[in-house]
């Protein structure tokens, strides 16, 4: 056979043939089932070994991340006009998220070895009084 047919057309040219290596038939439902599989044990085990507390901080963690990612976009496609509305509010978000990861670490029961005078209720005082300075912060850059 004429190796222009074979290769494509690429002898003819100069250039090499090149084979992707994707990922095809038998093969990609294998990685499919192995990648879904190791998504269903890390789920399982967060549901079985993660106290309920937890879950409530880590849902409110997730609600935090989507509305800062949600401004961001918002700010990406309408403008940034008014720039300090949207600074006001993506610092509030990232603030809420940094504070409630603290809070997390805090009443963590793996991690009581790191804080073991501190409890659960003074964590979450702590909390509350940074986000409520935080927030004031945020209103005085509102102006």
């Amino acid at each position: 056979e004429d190796p222009a047919k074979v290769e494509g057309g690429c002898a003819a040219s100069g250039q090499s043939a090149v084979k992707s290596k994707t990922l095809a038939g038998p093969a990609a439902l294998e990685a499919w089932t192995a990648m879904t599989n190791v998504i269903r044990d890390a789920f399982d085990s967060y549901q079985q070994k993660i106290p309920l507390k937890l879950k409530v901080i880590d849902a409110y963690l997730l609600y935090t991340f989507l509305t800062g990612v949600v401004q961001f976009l918002y700010v990406l496609i309408v403008g940034r006009f008014p720039f300090n509305s949207f600074l006001a509010g993506f610092i509030s978000n990232v603030g809420s998220f940094v504070l409630t990861v603290s809070l997390r670490m805090h009443t963590n029961p793996e991690n009581k070895s790191n804080w073991p005078a501190e409890s659960t209720q003074r964590a979450f005082a702590d909390w509350l009084f940074a986000n409520l300075v935080l927030h004031l912060a945020v209103l005085n850059f509102l102006g």
